[in-house]
């Protein structure tokens, strides 16, 4: 019996070995001079100090990507010219199926998740074009491919000169379209509250094109006698109209922390700081670690995030950045988790 187990741990290690790391099957091995050269993401070209420390490297090199229908690398370019450098003819790859676009798309994911990352220009050259082959897509989904914040692809969008049409939804990261102005939906969630009171939240946001936390925070403003639609969210004139006297000082207090730190951060830190106040969080073990994680991005403002990148010793910014994202997409997939909640 250990003989046997052994022979099978043996076979399951092979089929690992043979398999990139996004788990694709090794598809076949290729002769180097088949392959071919274009679209990559990186705008500065190949690394020749990173093709010389691949190729001093022991044993086979890593499984590259390529697209089945034009054997364009996809991932791996620096692996080739590495092989080349060992005198090696063949190289193990792993086949991409889909559009040229596509194809595009899944080149940047893969070299901004791995291996040696793409410059903040590539990034942003990669963010415009996106943004022209797949307007359709949210911010914070092309943002995950590209490695970037949602706010940067954004600003991005709002810069560029590609036109698209006008597109009235967008596809989120979970395959869902959504409202590009959130106005109209929390509107069309509100009419459907008051006319079908005893049908479920979960199908009122499904009808409604909104998450299920947009829908939750609509009913839960209506009960309080306010305008569904925050004032962020209205028009300035709109806003004006339906203000709430009450509210002048907070909002004053809003308007001089965005003049200091910009607008997301001065809606994250007020929104932080309502949550601190609430006693079902403040009074509970597990509300009071997320009111601290929660308040530790605050910090990162100003000139205080100066000061922090600066202290970032420049052999270490890499994986400092790429800790960075993977924080970043831990909040992501928590936020997603929380909006799927019924």
């Amino acid at each position: 019996m250990d003989s046997l187990r052994l022979a099978n741990d043996a076979e399951q290690t092979a089929d690992e070995q043979q398999a990139d790391p996004d788990g694709r099957p090794l598809a076949a091995t290729l002769q180097l001079d088949a392959l071919q050269f274009s679209d990559s993401p990186r705008t500065g070209g190949v690394d020749a100090g990173h093709v010389h420390k691949l190729a001093r490297t022991a044993g086979p090199l890593p499984p590259i990507v390529v697209h089945r229908s034009t054997l364009c690398v996809i991932d791996g370019v620096h692996r080739v010219h590495a092989a080349r450098l060992r005198g090696e003819n063949h190289i193990d790859v792993c086949y991409f199926d889909g559009t040229v676009e596509d194809a595009f798309v899944e080149a940047v994911r893969l070299n901004t998740s791995r291996g040696l990352p793409l410059t903040q220009a590539d990034r942003a050259a990669a963010v415009l074009r996106i943004l022209g082959t797949h307007p359709q897509w949210s911010d914070r989904l092309i943002a995950s491919a590209a490695g970037v914040t949602a706010g940067t692809v954004a600003a991005v969008r709002k810069r560029s000169t590609v036109r698209s049409g006008q597109l009235n939804t967008r596809e989120g990261k979970d395959g869902r379209l959504r409202p590009v102005n959130p106005a109209e939906g929390r509107r069309r969630a509100g009419l459907l509250l008051v006319e079908r009171p005893d049908v479920s939240l979960r199908q009122i946001a499904a009808d409604a094109g909104v998450a299920l936390a947009t829908a939750r925070d609509v009913r839960e403003r209506m009960r309080r006698g306010e305008d569904p639609v925050p004032s962020r969210f209205r028009g300035p004139v709109a806003a004006a109209d339906t203000a709430d006297p009450g509210q002048g000082k907070a909002e004053e207090a809003e308007a001089e922390a965005e003049a200091e730190s910009g607008p997301a951060d001065a809606n994250m830190s007020v929104l932080v700081a309502r949550l601190c106040k609430d006693p079902s969080l403040r009074l509970t073990e597990a509300g009071r670690a997320l009111l601290q994680m929660l308040s530790v991005p605050l910090v990162l403002q100003g000139d205080k995030v100066r000061q922090i990148v600066e202290a970032v010793p420049g052999h270490r910014t890499s994986s400092v950045a790429q800790a960075a994202r993977g924080c970043a997409q831990r909040w992501l997939e928590f936020a997603e988790q929380l909006e799927r909640r019924t």
